[in-house]
């Protein structure tokens, strides 16, 4: 797999979280966004916490882990509730979970703080989840993005994330790139908002992600053009 051109759509759906974070999403929804799961093995759903329960039951047995959002969409909650979110997400499943940094600390050079929020979801999830930290990076500068990049490193998450899919912008090949260089090779990048065709996803491949938040993921398996997140 060294030239991702030519990874094949079971390599490529490995390595996709199947994602459906929209508020008015139903059960019924949820569940067939879990029996496609099952049917491409993709790597996770990502869902958000109130639906877990209901998607690992779906999912038992099946190989395809479960992500969860937390701090979601703004990161602004606090650090004691977001790794409450994680704590009982993991409890009714989740195997990742995707908190939000705290884009309004970091804005007001608090890197500290920033610091420390990450810490504090990452201590509460480690050994029972990967921890993906969302940056925002349409809300940041190249520099912010930098400095987010090497906070979350150093406060223990296993991925920087590109963006929530309900802020300003999306995902960048040209951001990627630069995440990658940052964490280098040791963390996962995850490439989320906008990713919706298997061109798109395999220029972020190529530029350093690991991971693709879509709710296009059936598209980009099989060369389509999708909708949404």
């Amino acid at each position: 797999m060294s030239n991702s051109t030519n990874y094949t759509p079971a390599e490529v759906a490995a390595m996709i979280d199947h994602t459906m974070l929209k508020a008015d999403a139903t059960k019924e929804e949820i569940l067939q966004l879990c029996r496609e799961a099952k049917q491409y093995q993709f790597a996770t759903v990502c869902v958000n916490a109130g639906w877990v329960a209901a998607a690992a039951e779906e999912l038992k047995g099946s190989g395809v882990g479960i992500t969860t959002v937390v701090g979601f969409p703004l990161g602004a909650t606090t650090t004691a509730s977001k790794a409450a979110e994680a704590k009982f997400a993991i409890e009714d499943g989740a195997t990742e979970v995707d908190m939000v940094l705290n884009i309004g600390l970091l804005k007001s050079g608090d890197l500290e703080g920033v610091q420390r929020d990450v810490e504090g979801v990452a201590a509460a999830v480690k050994g029972q989840a990967l921890l993906k930290v969302i940056l925002e990076t349409g809300l940041l500068t190249d520099e912010e993005k930098v400095t987010a990049c090497h906070i979350c490193k150093q406060a223990g998450a296993d991925f920087v994330k590109t963006s929530t899919g309900f802020g300003k912008g999306g995902a960048t090949v040209e951001d990627i790139a630069l995440m990658r260089r940052t964490v280098g090779p040791d963390l996962g990048v995850k490439a989320s908002g906008g990713v919706r065709d298997r061109e798109t996803a395999l220029q972020m491949f190529t530029a350093g992600a690991t991971r693709i938040g879509a709710s296009s993921g059936i598209a980009i398996v099989t060369g389509g053009k999708g909708e949404g997140y």
